[in-house]
């Protein structure tokens, strides 16, 4: 247990404003301070362990304390510690992760844009899309179109194109030519339509708005695979094949934020190899250092990148830390691992099915109205009445309270709204998958008794 626990948590209230959260209450409560981790757990400073299941924030891919990687990063310090990608220049480790990047990625998505984060990603997208189409005198083609409840980072243009209310009442957002449709959540609006049905009708939407907004004045969709934050909604397989066949029917360019399901985390390289579409473009992060340092890439295919290169001009867009050596050297041993290690076969074939199946088992849980899981990468709808679905009137309640129940087990879930989100370390084990069952579990129990 740190000494000074409470001497932190009163400088932390002092001085620290916490992202995505009430800062008032926490101020009230006393944040929480983790102290180190060692592969699926961290311990906090109240030396309380804890089974990591949701890796950090979606990212901590190839697990906590991997020394090669702070190795790596601490050669390349002394090495080089900075130089920017600007006026002509770069570093050797950047150039070799851009093509590394080029390999990984689908078809011929092979060129490289670097950011620190998915938001700076998903600003650089906005931006590029928009000037893709400007510089071929086609500058009203400049609506950008996402989803509701969709998520793309916190910056303007990245909760811009998300689609949460609670952030757009927050500055003035959504800024002009952003437009929304309804996301596809078999759950609450499938109705009485199979998944299939349901998967091409979810898409059919896009079809509608661009006809409706003019298919002369849409730039492009965005979407991730599985939409992550609002509760992991994870679309039936006919969804993402059919909005591919929209937007190459009206010329608009297809936008995948990869930066949840990208490096692994469905048990493929990126969520449009698990669907079976291929973008115009991806913005990857989080997993791409599996977190031990910020960088995001933007990657773009021949298309995109040939129009930006030959009719863009100079490029006047860019970030002091694009590229980052030691950021791009983490990233390559990181990628190294996954391929090294098998990390990406062994969750298709060995841990993500035996994780399919126990999270399954969690359905039969009163408390529970629907397991979805992809990969590693699930939620457990927790509802009412499991014979119709609904939901709860207080929606967010009886996930907090599970939530908090889960922490005192041992066990580190998220909740949205009322769904408790799922997205381990990839190198979780069996006998780990075990422990996170008989946790999960056992916190369902509890909320239901506190509940009842």
């Amino acid at each position: 247990m740190v000494a000074n626990l409470q001497q932190l948590q009163a400088l932390d209230a002092a001085h620290h404003i916490h992202p995505f959260n009430d800062n008032a209450d926490l101020v009230k409560k006393g944040t929480r301070i983790l102290t180190r981790g060692e592969g699926c757990h961290v311990w906090d400073a109240q030396g309380n362990k804890l089974l990591d299941a949701f890796a950090g924030l979606w990212c901590v891919n190839v697990g906590y304390g991997r020394k090669s990687i702070a190795a790596a990063a601490a050669k390349q310090m002394e090495q080089l510690a900075f130089y920017n990608s600007f006026f002509q220049c770069t570093t050797e480790p950047t150039v070799h992760l851009a093509a590394k990047l080029a390999a990984l990625a689908p078809a011929d998505l092979n060129h490289v844009f670097f950011t620190n984060s998915g938001s700076e990603g998903n600003d650089t997208v906005l931006r590029m899309v928009r000037h893709f189409w400007a510089v071929q005198d086609k500058p009203e083609k400049n609506i950008i179109i996402g989803r509701y409840n969709g998520y793309h980072g916190s910056t303007v243009a990245g909760a811009s194109m998300g689609g949460m209310k609670s952030m757009h009442a927050q500055g003035g957002l959504p800024i002009p030519d952003i437009h929304h449709i309804e996301p596809p959540f078999f759950f609450e609006d499938g109705g009485e339509h199979s998944e299939q049905e349901y998967g091409l009708l979810a898409a059919q939407r896009l079809e509608a708005k661009i006809l409706e907004l003019g298919p002369d004045r849409v730039a492009a969709f965005i979407g991730e695979p599985i939409m992550g934050a609002i509760g992991v909604y994870i679309p039936p397989r006919s969804y993402w094949p059919e909005i591919e066949r929209i937007c190459r029917k009206y010329d608009v360019l297809l936008v995948s934020d990869e930066v949840i399901c990208g490096y692994g985390r469905t048990g493929e390289w990126f969520g449009a190899d698990y669907f079976g579409f291929t973008p115009d473009i991806m913005t990857t992060a989080k997993g791409l250092t599996s977190g031990y340092i910020p960088m995001g890439a933007v990657i773009f295919n021949e298309r995109v990148a040939r129009v930006l290169r030959d009719k863009g001009g100079e490029l006047t867009h860019g970030y002091t830390y694009s590229g980052h050596p030691v950021c791009a050297v983490v990233a390559l041993e990181n990628i190294r691992i996954l391929e090294e290690e098998k990390i990406l076969e062994n969750c298709r074939e060995n841990t993500g099915p035996y994780l399919a199946q126990r999270w399954q088992e969690l359905a039969e849980h009163p408390l529970v109205g629907e397991a979805r899981i992809a990969g590693m990468l699930g939620a457990l709808e927790l509802v009412p009445d499991k014979s119709a679905r609904r939901f709860f009137e207080d929606r967010g309640k009886v996930g907090a309270l599970c939530r908090t129940m889960a922490l005192g087990n041992g066990l580190i879930l998220r909740a949205t709204n009322d769904s408790m989100l799922l997205s381990p370390p990839l190198v979780i084990t069996r006998k780990e998958i075990d422990e996170l069952f008989d946790k999960t579990w056992m916190s369902l129990d509890e909320t239901a008794k506190a509940i009842a």
